[in-house]
């Protein structure tokens, strides 16, 4: 699978922002996909997933209420829509898919990854 990552961009504090997976390859809806971030000289953290089994959903504590992860099996993609945006969520997002159970944390677990998109908000 290969992971295309895109959406990101310059927003003030209380905006908006949709980002974007596109993924090409083998059959995407077998794939769990999730959305980390990391910020300069921190580590990378879990964000949000959805399930390759049912389609639920989980996101971290920080952005729970105001982010909201989607996939279109059709369309083979996976959306993050970002409201009421902070600039603690300042950080380069990056999407990745796994075919495996386990935590949706543990960045260790995905087989595949797409570049980063750099979210900035501005306070």
């Amino acid at each position: 699978v290969q992971l295309q990552a895109s959406g990101g961009g310059l927003v003030q504090a209380g905006g908006s922002l949709r980002l974007s997976c596109a993924a090409s390859g083998r059959t995407f809806s077998r794939y769990t996909i999730s959305w980390f971030r990391q910020a300069p000289g921190k580590e990378r953290e879990f964000v949000a997933a959805v399930s390759r089994i049912d389609g639920s959903t989980s996101y971290a504590d920080s952005v729970k209420g105001r982010f909201t992860i989607s996939k279109d099996n059709a369309e083979n993609a996976v959306y993050l829509q970002m409201n009421s945006l902070k600039p603690e969520d300042t950080a380069n997002y990056y999407c990745a898919a796994r075919n495996k159970g386990g935590p949706y944390s543990t960045a260790g677990s995905y087989d595949y990854w797409g570049q980063g998109t750099l979210v900035t908000v501005s306070s």
